[in-house]
Protein backbone atom coordinates (compact mmCIF):
# COMPACT_ATOMS: atom_id res chain seq x y z
CA UNK A 1 0.00 0.00 0.00
CA UNK A 2 3.03 2.62 1.10
CA UNK A 3 4.14 2.04 -2.58
CA UNK A 4 1.35 2.99 -4.13
CA UNK A 5 1.06 6.03 -2.15
CA UNK A 6 4.53 6.96 -2.84
CA UNK A 7 3.80 6.23 -6.18
CA UNK A 8 1.21 8.25 -6.60
CA UNK A 9 3.06 11.31 -4.88
CA UNK A 10 5.96 11.11 -7.25
CA UNK A 11 3.75 11.55 -9.86
CA UNK A 12 1.52 14.26 -9.21
CA UNK A 13 4.93 15.87 -7.94
CA UNK A 14 6.25 14.80 -11.42
CA UNK A 15 3.10 16.49 -13.35
CA UNK A 16 3.29 19.75 -11.27
CA UNK A 17 6.27 19.95 -12.29
CA UNK A 18 5.55 19.27 -15.94
CA UNK A 19 3.20 21.56 -15.90
CA UNK A 20 4.97 24.75 -14.04
CA UNK A 21 7.71 24.04 -16.84
CA UNK A 22 5.75 23.97 -19.98
CA UNK A 23 3.11 27.25 -19.08
CA UNK A 24 5.68 29.61 -17.40
CA UNK A 25 6.15 32.56 -19.71
CA UNK A 26 9.52 32.73 -19.08
CA UNK A 27 11.09 29.78 -20.38
CA UNK A 28 10.16 31.13 -23.27
CA UNK A 29 10.42 27.83 -24.99
CA UNK A 30 9.39 29.22 -28.68
CA UNK A 31 13.36 30.96 -28.25
CA UNK A 32 14.90 27.64 -27.22
CA UNK A 33 13.19 25.55 -30.27
CA UNK A 34 14.07 28.72 -32.42
CA UNK A 35 17.71 28.55 -31.95
CA UNK A 36 18.01 24.59 -30.91
CA UNK A 37 19.32 23.70 -34.59
CA UNK A 38 20.76 27.41 -34.97
CA UNK A 39 24.08 26.80 -37.51
CA UNK A 40 26.39 28.71 -34.83
CA UNK A 41 24.84 26.36 -31.92
CA UNK A 42 25.16 23.21 -34.35
CA UNK A 43 29.34 24.34 -34.68
CA UNK A 44 29.65 24.62 -30.81
CA UNK A 45 27.98 21.24 -30.56
CA UNK A 46 30.53 19.61 -33.11
CA UNK A 47 33.74 21.33 -31.81
CA UNK A 48 32.40 20.01 -27.93
CA UNK A 49 32.10 16.42 -29.57
CA UNK A 50 35.93 16.99 -31.24
CA UNK A 51 37.28 18.17 -27.69
CA UNK A 52 35.62 15.52 -25.74
CA UNK A 53 36.98 12.69 -28.41
CA UNK A 54 40.67 14.02 -28.51
CA UNK A 55 40.61 14.99 -25.05
CA UNK A 56 39.54 11.30 -23.74
CA UNK A 57 41.90 9.87 -26.79
CA UNK A 58 44.58 11.85 -24.70
CA UNK A 59 43.57 11.29 -21.68
CA UNK A 60 43.14 7.36 -22.03
CA UNK A 61 46.76 6.80 -23.56
CA UNK A 62 48.14 8.73 -21.12
CA UNK A 63 46.72 6.96 -18.56
CA UNK A 64 47.47 3.67 -19.98
CA UNK A 65 51.24 4.65 -19.85
CA UNK A 66 51.25 6.39 -16.22
CA UNK A 67 49.19 3.24 -14.93
CA UNK A 68 52.27 1.61 -15.96
CA UNK A 69 54.77 2.68 -14.74
CA UNK A 70 53.52 3.27 -11.74
CA UNK A 71 53.23 -0.13 -11.11
CA UNK A 72 56.65 -0.64 -12.20
CA UNK A 73 58.90 -1.70 -9.79
CA UNK A 74 61.80 0.79 -11.37
CA UNK A 75 61.46 3.93 -9.39
CA UNK A 76 63.13 5.89 -12.61
CA UNK A 77 59.74 5.03 -14.12
CA UNK A 78 57.10 5.11 -11.11
CA UNK A 79 58.29 8.51 -9.42
CA UNK A 80 57.82 10.33 -12.50
CA UNK A 81 54.21 8.93 -13.05
CA UNK A 82 53.80 10.10 -9.20
CA UNK A 83 54.70 13.37 -9.95
CA UNK A 84 52.66 13.71 -13.03
CA UNK A 85 49.49 12.50 -11.10
CA UNK A 86 50.64 14.56 -7.99
CA UNK A 87 50.71 18.34 -10.30
CA UNK A 88 47.31 17.13 -12.82
CA UNK A 89 45.35 16.20 -10.02
CA UNK A 90 46.47 18.71 -7.37
CA UNK A 91 45.57 21.98 -9.44
CA UNK A 92 42.11 22.71 -10.91
CA UNK A 93 41.84 21.94 -14.40
CA UNK A 94 39.99 25.88 -14.77
CA UNK A 95 43.75 26.77 -13.64
CA UNK A 96 45.30 24.31 -15.97
CA UNK A 97 43.55 25.90 -18.92
CA UNK A 98 44.20 29.35 -18.52
CA UNK A 99 47.80 28.25 -17.65
CA UNK A 100 48.06 26.37 -21.24
CA UNK A 101 46.47 29.43 -22.94
CA UNK A 102 48.80 31.63 -21.42
CA UNK A 103 52.04 29.30 -21.87
CA UNK A 104 54.10 32.10 -23.93
CA UNK A 105 54.79 34.62 -21.34
CA UNK A 106 56.49 31.76 -19.99
CA UNK A 107 58.42 30.34 -22.85
CA UNK A 108 58.12 32.65 -25.85
CA UNK A 109 59.90 30.72 -28.22
CA UNK A 110 59.35 26.44 -28.67
CA UNK A 111 62.95 24.81 -29.71
CA UNK A 112 62.85 21.35 -30.51
CA UNK A 113 65.83 19.56 -31.53
CA UNK A 114 69.09 18.13 -29.87
CA UNK A 115 70.70 19.32 -26.47
CA UNK A 116 74.06 21.10 -27.70
CA UNK A 117 72.83 20.23 -31.29
CA UNK A 118 71.05 20.66 -34.18
CA UNK A 119 67.76 22.47 -33.61
CA UNK A 120 64.65 20.99 -36.09
CA UNK A 121 62.24 23.31 -35.20
CA UNK A 122 62.49 26.83 -34.06
CA UNK A 123 59.36 29.14 -33.50
CA UNK A 124 56.73 31.27 -32.03
CA UNK A 125 55.05 29.74 -28.93
CA UNK A 126 51.82 32.37 -30.14
CA UNK A 127 51.43 29.99 -32.87
CA UNK A 128 51.93 26.63 -31.44
CA UNK A 129 49.75 27.15 -28.49
CA UNK A 130 46.33 28.43 -30.32
CA UNK A 131 42.87 27.62 -28.14
CA UNK A 132 42.23 24.50 -29.28
CA UNK A 133 45.66 23.55 -28.20
CA UNK A 134 45.47 25.01 -24.80
CA UNK A 135 42.13 23.08 -24.61
CA UNK A 136 43.57 19.48 -25.61
CA UNK A 137 46.55 19.64 -23.73
CA UNK A 138 44.55 21.19 -20.42
CA UNK A 139 41.72 18.42 -20.84
CA UNK A 140 43.65 15.90 -21.99
CA UNK A 141 46.66 16.18 -19.20
CA UNK A 142 44.34 16.34 -16.75
CA UNK A 143 42.12 13.31 -17.88
CA UNK A 144 45.28 11.14 -18.25
CA UNK A 145 46.37 11.78 -14.36
CA UNK A 146 42.47 10.24 -13.59
CA UNK A 147 43.27 7.75 -15.94
CA UNK A 148 46.09 6.50 -14.60
CA UNK A 149 44.56 5.92 -11.31
CA UNK A 150 41.29 3.64 -12.95
CA UNK A 151 44.07 1.86 -15.29
CA UNK A 152 46.14 1.09 -11.83
CA UNK A 153 43.09 0.54 -10.06
CA UNK A 154 41.83 -2.44 -12.26
CA UNK A 155 45.57 -3.73 -12.46
CA UNK A 156 45.55 -3.84 -8.89
CA UNK A 157 42.36 -5.58 -8.99
CA UNK A 158 43.26 -8.44 -10.28
CA UNK A 159 44.41 -11.20 -7.42
CA UNK A 160 48.19 -11.89 -7.46
CA UNK A 161 47.98 -15.60 -7.31
CA UNK A 162 46.95 -15.33 -11.13
CA UNK A 163 50.20 -13.33 -12.19
CA UNK A 164 52.22 -15.70 -9.70
CA UNK A 165 50.60 -18.61 -11.78
CA UNK A 166 51.34 -17.41 -14.68
CA UNK A 167 54.94 -16.83 -14.10
CA UNK A 168 55.46 -20.35 -13.04
CA UNK A 169 53.94 -20.94 -16.47
CA UNK A 170 57.25 -19.36 -17.83
CA UNK A 171 55.20 -16.19 -18.91
CA UNK A 172 56.66 -13.06 -19.55
CA UNK A 173 55.93 -9.65 -17.49
CA UNK A 174 54.41 -8.84 -21.02
CA UNK A 175 52.15 -11.86 -21.74
CA UNK A 176 51.05 -11.78 -17.88
CA UNK A 177 49.93 -8.13 -18.45
CA UNK A 178 47.93 -8.90 -21.81
CA UNK A 179 46.57 -12.18 -21.80
CA UNK A 180 45.87 -12.87 -17.72
CA UNK A 181 45.72 -9.21 -15.96
CA UNK A 182 44.11 -7.02 -18.92
CA UNK A 183 41.17 -9.03 -19.93
CA UNK A 184 39.96 -9.14 -16.72
CA UNK A 185 41.07 -5.45 -15.39
CA UNK A 186 39.25 -4.32 -18.27
CA UNK A 187 35.41 -4.82 -16.63
CA UNK A 188 36.89 -2.80 -13.38
CA UNK A 189 38.07 0.15 -15.74
CA UNK A 190 35.36 0.29 -18.36
CA UNK A 191 32.69 1.48 -16.21
CA UNK A 192 34.36 4.63 -14.66
CA UNK A 193 36.11 5.56 -17.83
CA UNK A 194 32.48 5.94 -19.13
CA UNK A 195 31.97 8.11 -16.65
CA UNK A 196 35.08 10.03 -16.90
CA UNK A 197 33.71 10.29 -21.10
CA UNK A 198 30.21 11.37 -19.72
CA UNK A 199 31.96 13.87 -17.32
CA UNK A 200 34.63 15.06 -19.70
CA UNK A 201 31.53 16.07 -22.09
CA UNK A 202 30.38 18.76 -19.68
CA UNK A 203 33.97 19.93 -18.47
CA UNK A 204 34.36 20.97 -21.89
CA UNK A 205 32.28 24.12 -21.80
CA UNK A 206 35.14 25.58 -19.30
CA UNK A 207 37.03 26.16 -22.52
CA UNK A 208 34.69 28.98 -22.70
CA UNK A 209 37.11 31.24 -20.97
CA UNK A 210 39.17 30.85 -23.10
CA UNK A 211 36.87 31.96 -25.82
CA UNK A 212 36.50 28.83 -27.57
CA UNK A 213 33.24 28.16 -29.73
CA UNK A 214 32.27 25.65 -27.74
CA UNK A 215 28.92 24.66 -27.02
CA UNK A 216 28.13 27.03 -24.16
CA UNK A 217 30.69 29.38 -25.66
CA UNK A 218 27.74 29.73 -28.84
CA UNK A 219 24.69 30.06 -27.14
CA UNK A 220 26.37 32.83 -24.65
CA UNK A 221 27.26 34.65 -28.03
CA UNK A 222 23.67 34.86 -29.18
CA UNK A 223 22.35 35.70 -25.58
CA UNK A 224 24.58 38.60 -25.28
CA UNK A 225 23.34 40.11 -28.73
CA UNK A 226 19.51 38.76 -27.83
CA UNK A 227 19.45 39.15 -24.44
CA UNK A 228 17.59 35.82 -24.41
CA UNK A 229 20.25 34.35 -21.09
CA UNK A 230 17.42 31.72 -19.91
CA UNK A 231 16.33 30.33 -23.23
CA UNK A 232 19.57 29.98 -24.71
CA UNK A 233 21.08 28.12 -21.64
CA UNK A 234 18.11 25.45 -22.34
CA UNK A 235 19.31 25.19 -25.48
CA UNK A 236 22.97 24.09 -24.28
CA UNK A 237 21.33 22.02 -21.57
CA UNK A 238 19.41 19.95 -23.70
CA UNK A 239 22.32 18.96 -26.00
CA UNK A 240 23.96 18.25 -22.83
CA UNK A 241 21.05 16.31 -21.49
CA UNK A 242 20.84 14.20 -25.50
CA UNK A 243 24.79 13.61 -25.87
CA UNK A 244 25.21 12.24 -22.04
CA UNK A 245 21.69 10.00 -22.86
CA UNK A 246 23.93 8.85 -25.85
CA UNK A 247 27.11 8.09 -23.84
CA UNK A 248 25.56 6.50 -20.74
CA UNK A 249 23.73 4.26 -23.48
CA UNK A 250 26.77 3.27 -25.47
CA UNK A 251 28.48 2.48 -22.18
CA UNK A 252 25.89 0.30 -20.95
CA UNK A 253 26.40 -1.72 -23.86
CA UNK A 254 29.61 -1.92 -23.81
CA UNK A 255 29.36 -2.57 -20.26
CA UNK A 256 26.82 -5.91 -20.62
CA UNK A 257 29.28 -6.56 -23.78
CA UNK A 258 32.21 -7.23 -21.41
CA UNK A 259 30.08 -9.15 -18.65
CA UNK A 260 31.68 -11.58 -16.45
CA UNK A 261 30.78 -14.61 -19.13
CA UNK A 262 31.91 -12.60 -21.77
CA UNK A 263 36.13 -13.55 -22.72
CA UNK A 264 38.09 -10.53 -24.54
CA UNK A 265 40.37 -11.89 -27.38
CA UNK A 266 44.14 -11.47 -26.20
CA UNK A 267 45.33 -10.03 -29.39
CA UNK A 268 43.38 -7.24 -29.11
CA UNK A 269 46.20 -6.01 -26.13
CA UNK A 270 49.34 -6.48 -28.09
CA UNK A 271 49.68 -2.65 -27.42
CA UNK A 272 49.88 -3.30 -23.98
CA UNK A 273 52.67 -6.36 -24.34
CA UNK A 274 54.61 -3.85 -25.74
CA UNK A 275 54.01 -1.40 -22.75
CA UNK A 276 54.92 -4.00 -20.46
CA UNK A 277 58.04 -5.19 -22.34
CA UNK A 278 59.05 -1.44 -22.36
CA UNK A 279 58.44 -0.99 -18.75
CA UNK A 280 59.84 -4.65 -17.72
Amino acid sequence: MGRWIAGALMALVAIWLGWSIVNNPNFEWNVVFQYLFSPIVLAGLGLTLWLTAAAMTLGIGLGIVMAVMRVSPNRFLSVPATLYLWVFRGTPILVQLIFWYNLAILIPVVSIGIPFGPTFFHGSANDLITPYTAALLGLGLNEGAYMAEIVRAGILSIDSGQQEAARALGMTPAQILRRTVLPQAVRVIVPPTGNETIGMLKTTSLVSVIALSDLLYSVQTISSRTFQTIPLLLVACLWYLAMTTVLSFIQGRIEKRLGPNRQLPSRSWWFFGRLARTVR
